[in-house]
């Protein structure tokens, strides 16, 4: 399955829109890593443990819209867009949405 936040593939031409699909993952966040990310805030590092939990949260988003566009027939998602938003002190929030599509070598 080819992703791409381009609305399309070079080489590629699209012979089937299949329709939008997205993925969604809401994360908790706990005492421990609040701690060590204030921490880091305080001296100015990276907050080593946030950045897993967004590593972790896209690739959850990603295939689960990955795998409903599957299930459309789809071959390739284009136009991926991924928002991130925090809720309240304690959520993490990802989304990610593409428009589901088929593909086929362009050999013109």
């Amino acid at each position: 399955m080819l992703l791409a936040t381009s609305g399309r593939l070079d080489g590629y031409k699209v012979t089937r829109y299949l329709g939008i699909v997205t993925g969604e993952a809401i994360m908790g966040t706990n005492i421990i890593r609040d701690f060590l990310a204030s921490i880091s805030d305080i001296v100015g590092g990276r907050s080593g443990a946030y950045e897993q939990q967004l590593e972790e949260a896209r690739q959850i988003v990603l295939a689960e819209m990955t795998e409903r566009a599957k299930r459309l027939g789809a071959n390739a998602v284009i136009g991926i867009s991924l928002d991130y938003e925090s809720i309240g002190q304690t959520m993490l929030m990802v989304v990610a949405n593409g428009t589901a599509v088929y593909i086929e070598p362009d050999l013109s």
